[in-house]
């Protein structure tokens, strides 16, 4: 009797201990952040996202135009100030190119002056975080807060008292991060051309930003640079002219999900 009933209790106790763990799992996978990748390419294409493509169509997100125009899409994140942004303002405003700033609350509350004269010149500040923590291990009323917070922020200094569009810290997210953002009325934009620009000890020198740029631009492209690349700030210029001479043209991220409203891609 007595070894029948302990068997009944290692298989009961087994029981508990497999749907545990098949909870625990469930709940990782939910919790867990995917880094934002593509598959590059030289052939001036689209590069491909593969899984990510159903979830960003799903909750209204964008990394690239699909109109097959040749528009681009000048995108910078701003985490904090290495002395470039001044005159990657002046480029903009000397070839009369629209660009979004993603901004943080350490460069919003460091950087007062930049984020007005970003807003002044007809720029758009989106949302980076106050804090740039991972959304993907995050409840819904935390990303919630650091996105107000941020816009807040913003709204305090400038002449932008809203805020429609974010980037995601780091380019982490995951399904739920999507939906909690879109459901609190942000566009998330992750991008389909980058380089490894933002380690500022090793910078590469202009033609190396250049050529990474030329290399990888495609017809809908959204550009994701840093402004703490010294490299970025000296090769803008030319690379605006060059793409201008190949017939692209640049728009704002407005004129993306205006288009996309009224023609669909």
């Amino acid at each position: 009797m007595g070894g029948v009933f302990m068997r009944k209790i290692v298989v009961l106790m087994s029981i508990i201990a497999f749907f545990l763990a098949f909870l625990f799992s469930n709940h990782n996978a939910q919790a867990s952040g995917y880094g934002w990748g593509y598959k590059k390419n030289n052939e001036h294409q689209i590069p491909d996202i593969g899984k990510y493509q159903e979830m960003l169509k799903k909750y209204g997100a964008y990394y690239v135009d699909y109109s097959g125009e040749k528009v681009v899409y000048l995108t910078f994140d701003n985490g904090y100030e290495q002395g470039y942004t001044e005159g990657i303002l002046d480029v903009l405003k000397a070839e009369s190119v629209p660009a979004t700033f993603f901004v943080t609350g350490h460069y919003v509350k460091s950087e007062p002056t930049l984020v007005k004269r970003m807003v002044n010149e007809g720029h758009i500040v989106g949302n980076h975080s106050y804090h740039h923590p991972d959304f993907s291990i995050m409840s819904k009323n935390a990303i919630k807060e650091e996105l107000e917070t941020l816009e807040q922020a913003v709204a305090d200094i400038s002449d932008q008292k809203e805020m429609k569009y974010l980037r995601p810290p780091r380019g982490i997210f995951n399904e739920q991060s999507l939906k909690w953002s879109n459901e609190l009325g942000y566009i998330h934009i992750f991008w389909s051309l980058a380089f490894n620009d933002w380690n500022i000890k090793q910078q590469k020198g202009w033609k190396f930003a250049y050529n990474q740029i030329m290399e990888q631009v495609h017809p809908g492209a959204i550009v994701l640079l840093h402004t703490v690349s010294s490299d970025n700030a000296e090769a803008l210029l030319h690379v605006i002219k060059e793409l201008k001479k190949q017939g692209y043209i640049f728009k704002s991220l407005d004129d993306l999900v205006f288009k996309d409203l009224i023609y669909g891609f």
